[in-house]
Formats: C-alpha cells, sequence, structure tokens
C-alpha cells in the first residue's frame, strides 16, 4: 500500500496526479475463504480491516451489492458521540470514540473527523431533566459532559435564537466537546483501503441471494454473478437486511427495519457567528452542522422497507 503524506502529495504533483496507486484491487473471488463478510458498509469493512489488522485474519472477502460505502453507511448523520445514558451504551460508544481520535493516522487516511462539539438542545423541562440525568451518568463513566443554561449555549452558539419569542424556546443543552462530525464516504474508503492492504478482497456489485446451509451450518454464500462462495465463517454486517439474511439461514431476528430520512438544504455560506458545532434537537427533529451540506431534518417512516430508495412525501 503507498504511503500517503504531504512529500507524497508534492511528488504526485509533478506528473499531474496521473501516477497514484489504485485504492483498492478488485478480484474475482476465491472459491473458498476463512471468512466472508456480507455487507461492505463502514461496520462490514471494520469488520475486515480489524480481523486482518488485529487477529492475523486475512483470507477473507466482503461482498457488497452494491458500491462500497453505498448503503446505510451513505445515509447516516455523520454524528460521532459517546453521551450516552445507558451504562453499556457509553462504554460502547466511548471505546469507539478512543478509536475515532486515531483513525486517520491508524488508517493513514484522512476520515476528516472534526471535534467540534455537540449540543443536544433542550426545549421542555422534561428536556432538561432528562438531559441532567444523562450527563451525571457519563460523568461517573468518566465520559465529558456539560449541562448549559440558555446564555451558555447564546455563547457557543451566537447565531441561534435562544429568545423567548422562539416558539421552541432553548431552555438549555447538553454539551460534550469532544463529539464532532465525520466524513462517511471517507470512512468506508479509508477501511477498504487498509482492508486491500492486508489482503482482504472486497467483492462489488454481487449481491447474496441465498446462504448455502449442509448439516444446520452456514458454509458459504450464493449469488447471482459468482455463483457458490464457500467460507469457515459468513458475518452478517447488512444493517436494516439484517432481518433478511436470517431469514435465509432459517430463524426470524425480532427486528423490523424502518428507513430514517433527511431532508437536507443547499449548502450555505458559513456565518462567521457560527463555529460548526452539531446541535441535533429530537424535539424539532433537525440537526444543523455547517459542512458541505447544510441543515437537515428527520423522520422515521412507519412501513417497513429494505429498500435504500428515497420516498419524497416526506
Amino acid at each position: 500500500m503507498q504511503h500517503y503524506s504531504g512529500f507524497g502529495l508534492l511528488k504526485h504533483s509533478f506528473s499531474h496526479h496521473e501516477n497514484w496507486q489504485r485504492v483498492w484491487r478488485n478480484p474475482t473471488p476465491k472459491k473458498k475463504y476463512d471468512v466472508i463478510i456480507v455487507g461492505g458498509g463502514g461496520h462490514g469493512l471494520a469488520t475486515a480491516y480489524y480481523l486482518a489488522k488485529e487477529f492475523g485474519v486475512t483470507n477473507v472477502a466482503v461482498i457488497e451489492k452494491g458500491f462500497l460505502g453505498g448503503g446505510n453507511t451513505a445515509r447516516n448523520t455523520t454524528i460521532v458521540r459517546s453521551n450516552y445514558l445507558w451504562d453499556e451504551a457509553a462504554h460502547l460508544y466511548e471505546h469507539a470514540m478512543k478509536l475515532w481520535e486515531g483513525l486517520s493516522q491508524d488508517l493513514n487516511y484522512n476520515v476528516m473527523f472534526s471535534q467540534r462539539g455537540c449540543l443536544n438542545l433542550g426545549h421542555t423541562l422534561q428536556d432538561m431533566r432528562d438531559i441532567q440525568r444523562r450527563v451525571n451518568a457519563n460523568r461517573l463513566n468518566g465520559i465529558d459532559g456539560e449541562v448549559l443554561d440558555t446564555q451558555q449555549v447564546k455563547e457557543i452558539v451566537p447565531v441561534l435564537d435562544c429568545s423567548d419569542r422562539a416558539r421552541y424556546p432553548v431552555l438549555g443543552a447538553s454539551w460534550q466537546p469532544r463529539a464532532g462530525v465525520a466524513r462517511h464516504d471517507a470512512v468506508a474508503w479509508g477501511f477498504a483501503r487498509g482492508a486491500d492492504a492486508h489482503g482482504v478482497d472486497l467483492i462489488q456489485q454481487t449481491e447474496v441471494e441465498d446462504l448455502i446451509i449442509e448439516d444446520g451450518t452456514v458454509v458459504g454464500v450464493r449469488t447471482a454473478r459468482y455463483g457458490e462462495i464457500r467460507a469457515d465463517r459468513v458475518g452478517c454486517v447488512v444493517a436494516g437486511n439484517s432481518s433478511v439474511l436470517a431469514k435465509m439461514a432459517g430463524f426470524e431476528l425480532p427486528l423490523e427495519s424502518h428507513p430514517l430520512q433527511a431532508l437536507v438544504s443547499e449548502s450555505h455560506q458559513a456565518d462567521s457567528r457560527y463555529s460548526g458545532h452539531v446541535e441535533p434537537s429530537t424535539w424539532l427533529r433537525v440537526a444543523i452542522r455547517q459542512r458541505r451540506f447544510g441543515d437537515r431534518g428527520w423522520d422515521r417512516q412507519l412501513q417497513r422497507l429494505w429498500s435504500a430508495r428515497f420516498l419524497f412525501h416526506y
């Protein structure tokens, strides 16, 4: 794998950046692997990367029905935080946060992780009680967090309307300074590049149509493009399609898939009074951050759906 650096960028500028090494291979799959991972999103690629890097399991294939990072990874909020209420979730996300803080260096790929802080706004007294409970739980678990009043929120984000005349007044917020955002595409590409460098085969445009089961054990997958591909272990990392693959394996997961859709505004010029903090409001179902896109609102579709298509009536 070619090492990325400022010197390398300068060197390739003399050849008009035409001689860069391909970021990853597009191999024809083998007939047999130690591990097959179904799903080439952020989690699937990270699973392959850490299997190879931390455990030396390199005879691995990641099979993706579309293109890498084109499913749920391409449609997430991009917020990275660890200020969750329950102990189990808080420890899991705090461990992930620490991985994020060194991820670009580990992958030698800029995942554009920016720790600009996250404000969770409170608009009612019950919101503020919940915020105080969550921040206290975070502190007991050693996770950074503060409860802010209206004036402190205004000092961090001067452009925010914190006046009494607002329809949904801002009574305060929780504040995690270490939280931030990352570029979802770069995360998928970084893990893909790292996994490929360790010998993992990344198989795109290959949908798994069924699982191969012998004597009650999954021993491979069946694809339309390459036929049967066998493995000692098959991992399911397909986000909202997990119940679909579970059905192929003969059991049912207690899960329903509902698309969470976002309506994102056009990009707009950054306001000098706004330094780019993330401000989600679950009451208003809106999150504000200044990146290459503008503001966004979100809602959950009531019907079950496994497609990634957009439903405009939202």
